[in-house]
């Protein structure tokens, strides 16, 4: 499976239950990862059907920094 991933500020367990709604409609439950450990707290969602658009502006709305890896 590809995957595409995402620098961002999400930087904690908290940031991560704010996102899980979010990305679980747009990407899919189960099917993204946030690194919260790696410098860049790196997203990694898969490229099948994805919307990076929607997923972009999403993150933004909610107050997160998302910026495209690859």
């Amino acid at each position: 499976m590809k995957t595409k991933q995402f620098k961002t500020n999400i930087n904690c367990m908290g940031c991560v239950t704010k996102i899980t709604p979010i990305l679980n409609e747009v990407i899919g439950e189960n099917q993204w990862e946030v690194n919260i450990r790696h410098k860049d707290k790196i997203l990694t969602v898969p490229t099948t059907n994805l919307n990076t658009e929607k997923l972009v502006n999403d993150l933004k709305s909610s107050g997160f920094k998302v910026e495209s890896l690859n």
